[in-house]
This record gives structure tokens, C-alpha cells and sequence, in this order.
């Protein structure tokens, strides 16, 4: 069964380099906010599946900090759209 939550979390690392090249040729700052969105879910799931694959339980620990980072970037990066970049 761990070999399948390895898989799975392997699968989930490849779709972050797709994002990246969202991030990297993104039309807009939006695009770009949506795939950093997308790391941040996509790693948090992949660490809860690595976690549970190999019997690591600070992994999750790992996951809810990113979990925690990814809502704030994304509530800074609306605050600074939202103002114009104005402080």
C-alpha cells in the first residue's frame, strides 16, 4: 500500500513542474498567483502522501506549515492587487 501513496505523491510532484511553467510564462500576475496556489496544495498533498507512505508523522507537521504559508501568500498577494501595490 505505501508503494501506491508513493506513486501517487510522485504524479502529484510532476503536475508542480507543469505549474512551473505557468509561473514562468503566465499572462497575468493572476496566472501566476494560481499556480504558486497549486504548489502550495499540490505539496501539501504530496507531503501528507510521503508522510503516510513511509511511516513519517513530521512530515505532516511539514505539510499544515506549508498549508499555513500558502494562505498567506495568497491573502498578500490579493491585499497588494487589491491596493494597486500602494502602501
Amino acid at each position: 500500500m505505501s508503494g501506491l501513496y508513493l506513486g501517487v505523491a510522485s504524479f502529484l510532484l510532476l503536475t508542480i513542474v507543469v505549474g512551473l511553467i505557468r509561473i514562468v510564462r503566465g499572462p497575468t500576475p493572476a496566472d501566476r498567483i494560481l499556480a504558486a496556489q497549486l504548489f502550495g496544495t499540490t505539496g501539501v498533498a504530496a507531503l501528507l502522501l510521503l508522510a503516510q507512505g513511509v511511516s513519517s508523522p513530521p512530515l505532516r507537521d511539514v505539510a499544515l506549515v506549508l498549508a499555513l504559508l500558502a494562505a498567506f501568500a495568497a491573502a498578500a498577494f490579493v491585499r497588494r492587487a487589491w491596493t494597486g501595490g500602494e502602501e
